[in-house]
């Protein structure tokens, strides 16, 4: 089968291509590469344009008419960042996302599976969320999320489409053939930062937020190895039909699924984590939130098991060992560690 994957040079989108391929499966990929890396192009069908090009899609769709789906994974998706600059993420993110929606609606193409995020949700007792807890946006990037989603339920009812919303946690890791893996030079995740500390590329790990409340205070999250991300994008994207009847066929054609272990873990325990993994302790500092931090949540995962046949295999450790063997590689792979 044959899918098109928006920001599909991007760390997420280039993973899931992975995957497809070595499950057999064709990735078409489009992607501006404002944020994404050529590098993860190589080999495959790649189109560098803009979500919101028109002509660029109708050129991809007559050069692949056999696409069965779209994976929506462009955006921008750097909280602190969308503090700063609210417009832009508002106008690539949801004002970009909507001409996308209605240029895929006229070509034909009814099956989308949008990358939404955690992050809309409300903070709930017990810090674990269903796709029925209480949303809460807190920031513009989770506010962009939110909107898009909205956006593609509407369209969902009224034009016939289906589409599959699919709320990520905390992703970490990278391609276990090390393809891919953080692109970003200075990454602003809580691995990502780790992996620099390692490397000494930063003096010290920022502990942004300790009175949060948590049990040690930290900030609680669920983190997802990136490989087992992509192989419920996989389960759902060439199951895309059965999905919809497992779940009873909604009368909207729109379904929220959320992806992540089930297991809360705080910054701190993550911490402890990569220092065991690493051999050597961290130096840390403890620091306020940053602009748009929340305490966090972790998933109620059991819809994705009844609805994909998936759930999360990738230890904890093993995402951190991969992110710091891609922190090893990625020099040779995009030219700077």
């Amino acid at each position: 089968m044959k899918f098109l994957i928006t920001g599909g040079a991007g760390y997420i989108g280039s993973t899931i291509a992975s995957a497809m391929e070595d499950s057999g499966h064709t990735p078409v990929i489009l992607d501006n590469l404002s944020v994404g890396k050529r590098e993860f192009t190589r080999g495959r069908s790649f189109y560098q344009a803009d979500i919101a090009d028109q002509t660029a899609l109708e050129t991809i769709f007559r050069d692949h008419p056999d696409i069965s789906a779209v994976i929506h994974c462009a955006a921008l998706a750097i909280v602190p960042e969308s503090v700063e600059r609210p417009y832009q993420y508002y106008r690539e993110n949801v004002a970009k996302s909507l001409e996308l929606f209605r240029t895929l609606n006229q070509l034909g193409c009814k099956r989308v599976l949008f990358s939404s995020s955690a992050s809309i949700y409300d903070i709930v007792p017990g810090f674990m969320v269903t796709e029925d807890s209480p949303l809460n946006p807190s920031s513009p990037y989770a506010r962009t999320k939110f909107m898009m989603e909205m956006v593609l339920r509407d369209f969902c009812a009224a034009y016939g489409m289906r589409g599959i919303a699919l709320r990520y946690f905390n992703p970490i890791g990278a391609d276990p053939k090390m393809r891919s893996g953080i692109h970003v030079e200075r990454p602003s995740h809580v691995l990502g930062k780790l992996v620099d500390v390692a490397l000494g590329n930063l003096p010290y790990f920022e502990l942004t937020g300790v009175h949060w409340p948590t049990r040690d205070g930290s900030g609680i999250r669920d983190y997802i190895h990136v490989w087992d991300l992509a192989a419920a994008h996989l389960a759902a994207v060439t199951n895309f039909d059965a999905v919809f009847e497992r779940a009873g066929n909604p009368s909207d054609n729109y379904l929220v699924i959320n992806l992540g272990t089930g297991r809360g873990v705080t910054v701190r325990e993550i911490v402890t984590a990569f220092e065991n993994v690493f051999g050597k302790k961290v130096p840390l500092r403890e620091m306020p939130p940053r602009p748009g931090d929340v305490a966090g949540a972790y998933a109620n995962a059991d819809t994705a098991g009844r609805l994909l046949g998936w759930e999360a295999t990738s230890s904890i450790e093993q995402g951190i060992a991969s992110a710091l063997k891609w922190g090893e590689v990625r020099k040779s792979i995009l030219g700077y560690q």
